[in-house]
């Protein structure tokens, strides 16, 4: 169905984007600090980006909380980026070194690894207070 739509004729591997995903959420559940920081520092991003194409206060003022809102979507959508490339190479690494059959079931031992720790993690966190 896609080469119907596309006329060009391209593969998509699908292994390696199984691959590349596992990693990415292993990643992304492991260093959740730092993906936090990442939506912080985008949602800051996007904000000073479109203070700038407002030329008056009062136009800038009117439509703030929803702006505010979508930027803080759209930072949360594009945090995944870093850790998806980090991923990908992860991913390629296991292949080469391991093999290709690997590389799936290390992305789910990974996950899987990396969501014990982050809910012992946040556990301890909320004891602690």
């Amino acid at each position: 169905m896609l080469t119907e739509i596309l006329p060009l004729g391209f593969e998509l591997d699908t292994i390696a984007i199984a691959g590349a995903s596992l990693w990415s959420l292993a990643l992304y559940l492991a260093f959740s600090p730092i993906s936090e920081w990442v939506i912080q520092q985008l949602n800051r991003w996007f904000n000073f980006a479109e203070r700038s194409l407002y030329t008056s206060q009062s136009e800038f003022e009117k439509t703030r909380k929803a702006r505010e809102s979508q930027n803080a979507f759209y930072a949360s959508l594009f945090s995944i980026v870093p850790f998806l490339v980090i991923g990908a190479l992860l991913n390629w690494g296991v292949e080469i070194s391991l093999g290709r059959s690997w590389s799936i079931s290390m992305g789910i031992l990974a996950c899987m690894g990396c969501g014990v720790y982050e809910l012992g993690r946040r556990d301890g966190g909320s004891s602690g207070e």
